[in-house]
């Protein structure tokens, strides 16, 4: 049987108005995407491929990047302008990958903004600019260089995570200034970092929906490769 397809969302650079901006994804997605058995395939922002996209793929990688989720998709209006980059193309491809993914229950990892896309289409809202929403001591957007890590995240012990990581708790990097603010009904919280922000998240309606806040494709604890390892596991049972 062949390996399982595994598309990644990329970012971009420039605006979305200019013919030659990049599309682009660091090599560490796709090498921790081979390495858990996938290939790796990097997804164009297409509207009109989106249908052709998920009868491709066998799981999806919602990736982190330089921008933010607006506001308006949770219902607020933006608290922090000048800390708040959108960029309106690459979500509005986002989210129609990942409501055809669940409509499909085609597995899905999402990482760091992806993580917060699933939860405000799961219904919940955003901490818009933590320095100022919340008052700690922790480094959510590290200084130091991103393959190392900077605080302890706590797994809940009756999570999918903790089934996947085979850890009660671990280091990890941290590179965003948005959060999750809590969970609903539909996603149950799988680790949260020590002043409580919620680090991963998974929705139990479906065979493989989970996303972790950090940046595990840096393989800086040697069970993050188990996530990879995972979303292509259910990759291959839920292929069609």
């Amino acid at each position: 049987m062949s390996r399982p397809i595994i598309g990644i969302t990329p970012d971009r650079d420039d605006s979305e108005e200019n013919i030659e901006s990049h599309f682009f994804i660091r090599r560490n997605y796709c090498s921790a995407i081979a390495a858990g058995g996938g290939i790796p395939v990097v997804l164009p922002y297409r509207m009109d491929a989106i249908n052709d996209y998920l009868d491709m793929l066998d799981g999806i990688v919602l990736s982190g990047g330089m921008f933010d989720i607006a506001p308006a998709l949770y219902g607020e209006t933006s608290r922090h302008q000048d800390q708040v980059t959108l960029k309106d193309d690459r979500t509005r491809f986002e989210l129609a990958m990942l409501r055809g993914a669940l409509e499909k229950d085609i597995p899905v990892l999402g990482i760091c903004g992806g993580m917060q896309l699933i939860a405000v289409e799961l219904g919940a809202v955003l901490h818009q600019h933590l320095p100022s929403d919340l008052a700690t001591q922790t480094e959510h957007k590290q200084q130091a260089p991103c393959n190392e890590d900077t605080h302890r995240i706590l797994i809940n012990g009756g999570s999918r995570l903790h089934q996947i990581l085979g850890v009660d708790a671990c280091r990890v990097n941290s590179l965003h200034h948005q959060a999750v603010v809590e969970k609903n009904h539909r996603f149950n919280v799988g680790a949260i970092a020590e002043d409580d922000v919620i680090e991963s998240i998974e929705a139990p309606a479906y065979s493989f929906c989970v996303g972790v806040q950090w940046h595990p494709e840096y393989f800086i604890n040697d069970c993050e490769r188990n996530l990879f390892t995972a979303l292509i596991g259910a990759a291959a049972c839920t292929r069609r």
